[in-house]
């Protein structure tokens, strides 16, 4: 999509840190940190929430959990705990209309959520 931020950067006409990249997915730092180790998490295509996931996406969305537990691993997370949230629709939270995982770590977090 030519208006999608998470594009933008995809394609490099934003600039951002990639902590990852692999043919299927990317991943920066989160501009508004929520947790000393804040990184967002995209699919390489556009799709706009976890609403619009079709059975075909399945291996996708699996990965996007691969790259957040490797990326974990190597910011020294696993053993004290890490988060992983998407955020659905406007309701629940999401502002850009991009999948994309929040890998969170470095703090405890409560439950539920605030």
């Amino acid at each position: 999509m030519a208006d999608c931020l998470f594009c933008k950067i995809r394609d490099g006409q934003i600039p951002a840190k990639l902590v990852y990249e692999d043919d299927r997915a990317f991943a920066f730092p989160d501009i508004q940190p929520q947790a000393p180790t804040h990184i967002l998490i995209c699919p390489r295509p556009h799709i706009a929430t976890l609403n619009d996931l079709t059975d075909a996406d399945a291996a996708l969305a699996g990965h996007l959990f691969v790259v957040a537990a490797k990326l974990a691993k190597n910011a020294g997370l696993t053993e004290a705990g890490w988060r992983a949230a998407v955020n659905v629709g406007k309701g629940g939270g999401q502002h850009v209309f991009h999948i994309h995982l929040h890998l969170l770590g470095g703090r405890s977090f409560g439950w539920p959520p605030g």
